[in-house]
């Protein structure tokens, strides 16, 4: 049985899984270039189908994450000012057409709430879905073949059936700033289903809080939110105490059980709540606001796992949703006694629904026991020497550059990286999210500090406080970062405390707290990656590697070896590991 998975929201992405396994996903801000492109991904469907060798009318089943129709906005600027006016851009449409534009204190309350539930609200969504609908369609796709599926059921499925614990009970948690009017659910997976104990609806909306402050420290929603994260340690407990104070005083758990929460102390639809907050946060020093968010959302959820964990008795826990693309936050679950293991399921936002829609569909079709539990993350498109040489050969370089080819080109690699060199690397199927591992990365040796800035002011444009992550060789973990309860941790989703033999890899952890974000690297997952990690240990007793994303700031991770070149000419990158090709800018 083949599926096809869509996800049309932020960061829209296509799927296929085919007998029980993942054998393409793909974003398709890839290869439009557009970061965070969010509509129909007709692009990766066709590219999932490419790298698949299947055909559109192979497909059985056409799964669509989200039963209210496609995210409607594409560029930064609509959607900060999605944030500044309501995170519902219908919200302002509807708005309008009532005539209530004037009544903006009244709106927020009771005519907000009136208006979702009217036939306007029902027209709006039901038009967004055939839209969707209209997109398989005009591929060629059957009607009886579309199906779909809740937003957070996407997400409850990417963790439960990513993790594959069929023969036991776990307990399933997404949360995010919203999706079909929800932003967090509890369900319990057993026997390859899923069964939803409690929804939390988006007026009520941490993530959504988390995304307005970001928005109110000039930065990009849904897409910045790391960097109020990275800022946070720095701020002192006492600097941000009061800011901790003011956000928790907000909401609280509601029930017996406690696995839903609301809202307190007059804080308005947290999608309506850009004035509030400003207002709480003027004249506030800027890490301080990133260090008491921060510490209010660890806190907050960390003691929303711990309720869901005693209401259930389920200790196994599984999460997915955007709000767990938060690697701190993730630390302090994993820490908690009550979690016997964790499992996040990697690049955890709406783009990973895609895989979900389809796990989903699979699984009411067909024997959901012989669904594999994910490994690799390496999903996309791979070109062979023979494409990346000719892509080498037309390509017009504005900079003098030498070409060399070898009959593997880690060596090389790991001998510049030795000398403190940075090398961009594009090698193997593509890796699907936002994080890189190793395929489409630019490394560095992480025992030299001062290569955080060459990355920084030459090639990534990153903000100085950001935190760079690892690669690790899998027999070396224990000397990188302590891991008490052997969780695995092969997706840069976890944080963990470093080991004393942090001078190693200082480069590759927060400067400030040195906790780390690794990706342990598996032989069987990447040889090559691999091998070159490998060489660079045999070179100078370290296996890890500094591991970022390659690509120019504001654009996604590169795809085409195209993009690879595109980035090594107009940047200070001087070094590109390209298939077995060495691309070097003339010195």
């Amino acid at each position: 049985m083949l599926v096809l998975g869509i996800s049309d929201s932020h960061n829209s992405a296509a799927a296929l899984y085919e007998n029980g396994k993942l054998v393409a996903a793909l974003s398709e801000e890839r290869l439009r270039r557009e970061k965070n492109w969010a509509g129909f991904p007709e692009q990766s469907v066709h590219e999932c189908l490419r790298v698949a060798g299947r055909r559109l009318e192979d497909i059985d089943f056409a799964s669509i994450a989200g039963l209210g129709g496609g995210f409607p906005l594409h560029s930064r600027e609509e959607i900060i000012a999605m944030y500044r006016n309501g995170v519902d851009s219908g919200t302002r449409y509807w708005k309008e057409k009532a005539k209530v534009f004037a009544i903006e204190t009244l709106y927020r309350g009771v005519v907000k709430d009136v208006y979702r539930r009217t036939p306007y609200w029902r027209k709006r969504d039901q038009a967004r879905w055939q839209n969707r609908v209209n997109g398989l369609l005009r591929l060629g796709i059957a009607r009886e073949k579309i199906v779909d599926i809740g937003h957070h059921q996407a997400h409850a499925a990417s963790a439960y059936f990513g993790w594959g614990r069929f023969e036991e009970e776990v307990l399933v948690l997404t949360n995010d700033g919203s999706g079909d009017r929800i932003c967090a659910t509890v369900n319990v997976g057993r026997n390859g289903k899923l069964e939803c104990l409690a929804e939390v609806d988006d007026s009520e909306s941490i993530g959504i809080i988390y995304s307005m402050v970001t928005c109110l420290l000039g930065m990009v929603p849904l897409e910045h939110e790391y960097k109020l994260m990275g800022m946070a340690p720095y701020a002192s407990v006492k600097s941000s105490e009061d800011i901790y104070q003011k956000l928790r005083e907000l909401f609280e758990f509601v029930g017996s059980s406690g696995i839903k929460w609301g809202r307190r102390n007059g804080c308005p639809e947290t999608y309506n709540s850009f004035r509030y907050l400003q207002e709480m946060f003027e004249l506030r020093r800027f890490d301080a606001i990133c260090g008491g968010l921060q510490r209010f959302t660890e806190e907050f959820i960390s003691e929303w796992v711990r309720n869901c964990i005693c209401a259930t008795g389920i200790h196994k826990v599984a999460l997915s949703g955007g709000v767990f693309m938060n690697v701190k936050m993730n630390k302090v679950i994993l820490e908690l006694p009550e979690v016997e293991e964790l499992f996040i399921f990697p690049s955890c936002g709406d783009e990973t629904n895609a895989i979900g829609a389809a796990y989903n569909a699979y699984a009411q079709h067909a024997d959901y026991r012989s669904m594999q539990p994910l490994k690799n993350f390496y999903t996309g498109p791979e070109y062979d020497d023979d494409k990346i040489g000719q892509a080498i050969q037309d390509y017009s370089f504005l900079n003098q550059v030498s070409v060399r080819k070898f009959d593997q080109v880690e060596v090389a690699a790991a001998e510049l990286l030795a000398n403190g060199e940075v090398v961009a690397r594009f090698k193997g199927r593509e890796e699907f999210g936002a994080r890189a591992m190793g395929n489409r990365s630019i490394l560095a040796d992480p025992s030299r500090p001062d290569v955080v800035k060459v990355i920084n002011d030459a090639i990534k444009s990153r903000d100085f406080w950001m935190p760079f992550a690892p690669s690790l060789i899998d027999r070396r973990e224990s000397d990188y970062f302590v891991n008490p309860k052997k969780m695995p941790a092969p997706y840069m989703i976890l944080a963990f405390d470093s080991t004393k033999q942090v001078n190693e890899f200082r480069a590759a952890c927060h400067p400030y707290d040195l906790t780390i974000r690794p990706q342990v690297v598996y032989r069987d997952w990447n040889p090559s990656y691999y091998s070159l990690l490998e060489s660079f240990e045999k070179l100078t007793g370290r296996g890890i590697l500094l591991n970022t994303s390659f690509n120019l700031h504001g654009f996604p991770i590169v795809s085409r070896p195209e993009d690879a070149l595109h980035v090594l000419d107009e940047s200070g990158l001087n070094n590109l590991a390209i298939g077995n090709y060495l691309v070097q800018k003339a010195s």
